[in-house]
């Protein structure tokens, strides 16, 4: 078998405080879409570590954009796909699927099924791209559902 040769994308312009005092550390990583990978799916992957409560929500700091950002903060608050909303024996949600339209040039319209077991959620988000990069520009979480009342006789 062959060693993959793709090496992480990091942006090196903040560091971590390091022993020689603040700015001398080593370089803060944070992940690019890698080069070839669809957006679309790096997204929707990481939209939901941060809405199941198993990412903070500034893991996407540089990421997602304003009002997109504040959204997904009022979201995360509450950690709707995380193990606090969730049955008994809670395992962590999954992305199944994923789907885009192309209303222009550099925008994506995604949405995403993600869940486990049996629940599943809807999760869609507009991606743009800006000066060689996506940014995600809103996100929006489908509604939860609504607990099944006994059945009438």
């Amino acid at each position: 078998m062959r060693a993959s040769t793709r090496r992480p994308v990091t942006v090196t312009s903040q560091r971590r405080p390091g022993p020689g005092g603040p700015g001398r550390g080593r370089p803060l990583e944070r992940p690019a879409v890698p080069d070839g990978a669809r957006p679309q799916h790096w997204f929707a992957q990481r939209l939901l570590l941060v809405l199941s409560g198993q990412r903070p929500v500034h893991s996407l700091l540089g990421h997602v954009q304003g009002e997109a950002f504040d959204q997904l903060t009022r979201l995360s608050l509450t950690a709707p796909l995380g193990p606090a909303s969730a049955p008994e024996g809670w395992r962590p949600p999954a992305v199944r699927q994923v789907g885009v339209c192309r209303p222009a040039t550099g925008v994506l319209e995604a949405f995403a099924r993600v869940g486990s077991d049996e629940r599943v959620h809807a999760l869609a988000f507009r991606l743009e791209r800006r000066g060689g990069r996506w940014w995600c520009c809103a996100v929006e979480l489908g509604p939860r559902p609504q607990r099944r009342s006994p059945a009438r006789r």
